[in-house]
C-alpha cells in the first residue's frame, strides 16, 4: 500500500515556478519577548474534518480593481490589465531575461490594500467585516495542514471589531528572497515569461510587439500588477481580501467570472512529476479560490525553459483531481481550520482590541507539526514592526488617525444565495443563481 508522502517531499516548487527554500521557522516560538503568554491553538488533523459539515465559503464578489503603474503607483483604474491569448508553441520562456524588471521583495505591507478599502467604503467604517489581508496571506493560511516544511509569522492588529494581518518577514528572510541563486532566480523568471506568451492587450489577437518575437506580450517588469479587492465570507467571518489576478479571458465585464490565473510547472515524466504537480494544485486551488477566479491555465515546461503544452483547469474541478489518491489534500480540511484559526484569533486579538493611543501589536506563528501561538507584543517588537517608519504599529499612521473612534456602519450582506459549501468541488448543490464562472 502506497505511504502517505508529506508536502515537502514532493512540492518542489511554489506557484509560477517559484522554488521554495526548504527552511523551519527562524526564531523559537517561546522567545516573542511577549508582554503576555502564548495562547496557542494545536496543528489541525488531515485525517477527516473536525466540523461536522462542511463549513461555508461565501462566492467572492469583487469590490474594485487597481493597477500598478511601472513606477510603482497605485491607480484605481484597469491600465495593467490583460487579456489572455494562446502562446506560441514552444515558446522560449528564457526570452527576454536580461531585460527583467524585478521589484525587490519587501515587507508585507496592506497600505495599498487600506487606501481600496477605504475607497469602497466612502464615509463608512466599514463595520462587520472581521478581516482584512492580502490573499497570500490567507492562501498560507489555509494551506497550514498540509505544510511540514514552512513556518510562518503574521502580525495582527484589531480596530472596531476588524482584524487586520500582514505577514511579517525577518530581515534574514527578506535577504533571502532577494538574494536567489541564479538556477532559482532562473525558475522564478519561467513563470514570468509565461504570463507575458499568454498575454495581450487585445482581447482577439496576441501583441506584435517591434523588434520582439510575435506573440511576447512585453518585457517583465514586476512592479506592474492588476489586483482584484473581494468580499467574502469563511463561517461567519467577513472577509475583505486583495490579490493580483493576471489576465482576462475576452472583454472584462467587472465581474470575477472570466479572470484566468496563469502558473507553470515541469512537464510530467512519471509518477513522481504527477504527484509533486498534484501537491502544487492545493496552492494553486486556494490562490484562485479565494479571489473567485474561475480558470487556471497551467504551462508546462523542460527544465530548459521550453514550453512543451498548456493545460487548462477549472478550480473548482481541482479536488477532483486528487480525491482518493495517496496523500491526497481535501479543501474541506483547509477551510475547516482556517474558521478555527480566525476564531482563535477573535477570541482572543478581538477580546483585548486596540484602544487609546499606544498600538497592541500580535505576533501570530505557525510552526508546522505543532500548531499556532498568538502574543501580544511589547514596546520593543512593536518597534521592530514599525520599522522606524510613519505608523502605528504595521498601520500607517494616516489609517490609523481615521480609524480610531470611527462609527461603525455596517456594509449590505451578499444574498446567501452566493455561498458555496466546502469548497470540496463537488458543485451538485451550486444554485443557477451564481455566475456562471463559479459553477462546475
Amino acid at each position: 500500500m502506497a505511504t502517505k508522502r508529506p508536502l515537502s517531499e514532493v512540492q518542489g516548487t511554489d506557484d509560477s515556478d517559484r522554488p521554495l527554500t526548504k527552511r523551519r521557522s527562524e526564531v523559537d516560538p517561546e522567545s516573542l519577548a511577549p508582554s503576555e503568554t502564548l495562547h496557542k491553538l494545536s496543528y489541525p488533523p488531515t485525517t477527516t474534518p473536525t466540523a461536522s459539515k462542511p463549513i461555508p465559503f461565501q462566492q467572492p464578489s469583487t469590490l474594485l480593481t487597481f493597477s500598478y503603474t511601472p513606477d510603482r503607483v497605485l491607480e484605481f483604474n484597469n491600465s495593467a490589465m490583460k487579456h489572455y491569448v494562446d502562446p506560441p508553441q514552444g515558446a522560449e520562456l528564457s526570452y527576454g531575461y536580461d531585460r527583467w524588471i524585478k521589484r525587490p521583495d519587501e515587507k508585507g505591507r496592506i497600505d495599498h490594500l487600506l487606501k481600496a478599502w477605504v475607497k469602497v467604503r466612502g464615509g463608512g467604517s466599514g463595520g462587520g467585516i472581521g478581516v482584512v489581508l492580502w490573499r497570500g496571506v490567507m492562501t498560507k493560511i489555509l494551506i497550514a495542514p498540509y505544510e511540514d516544511r514552512e513556518g510562518w509569522d503574521l502580525n495582527v492588529m484589531c480596530i472596531n471589531g476588524t482584524m487586520f494581518f500582514e505577514e511579517h518577514l525577518w530581515d534574514e528572510r527578506l535577504k533571502e528572497k532577494n538574494d536567489m541563486a541564479p538556477r532559482q532566480r532562473t525558475q522564478t523568471y519561467y513563470g514570468y515569461a509565461f504570463e507575458s506568451w499568454c498575454t495581450s492587450s487585445n482581447p482577439k489577437r496576441p501583441e506584435a510587439l517591434p523588434g520582439h518575437r510575435r506573440g511576447w506580450g512585453g518585457d517583465v517588469d514586476t512592479n506592474v500588477q492588476w489586483c482584484n479587492v473581494i468580499k467574502t465570507k469563511l463561517g461567519d467571518t467577513r472577509m475583505v481580501i486583495g490579490g493580483e489576478v493576471d489576465c482576462v479571458r475576452g472583454d472584462y465585464n467587472g465581474r470575477n467570472d472570466n479572470l484566468v490565473e496563469l502558473k507553470t510547472s515541469m512537464s510530467i515524466r512519471g509518477p513522481q512529476d504527477e504527484a509533486r504537480f498534484e501537491k502544487k494544485l492545493l496552492k494553486f486551488y486556494f490562490q484562485s479560490f479565494l479571489l473567485g477566479v474561475p480558470e487556471i491555465v497551467v504551462g508546462f515546461r523542460t527544465p530548459n525553459g521550453k514550453l512543451t503544452t498548456i493545460q487548462s483547469f477549472k478550480t473548482l474541478h481541482l479536488p477532483r483531481l486528487v480525491r482518493g489518491k495517496p496523500g491526497a489534500w481535501d479543501p474541506s480540511i483547509c477551510l475547516d481550520w482556517g474558521d478555527r484559526f480566525l476564531s482563535f484569533l477573535k477570541g482572543h486579538v478581538g477580546q483585548k482590541e486596540t484602544a487609546g493611543p499606544e498600538p497592541k501589536v500580535w505576533r501570530v506563528r505557525f510552526v508546522p507539526g505543532v500548531g499556532v501561538s498568538a502574543s501580544l507584543l511589547d514596546e520593543e517588537g512593536v518597534k521592530e514592526v514599525e520599522g522606524g517608519e510613519d505608523r502605528v504599529g504595521f498601520l500607517p499612521k494616516w489609517y490609523w488617525d481615521e480609524e480610531v473612534g470611527k462609527e461603525d456602519k455596517v456594509l449590505p450582506e451578499v444574498s446567501a444565495a452566493s455561498e458555496t459549501s466546502g469548497g470540496t468541488g463537488d458543485g451538485e448543490e451550486a444554485s443557477t443563481t451564481v455566475p456562471s464562472g463559479w459553477q462546475i
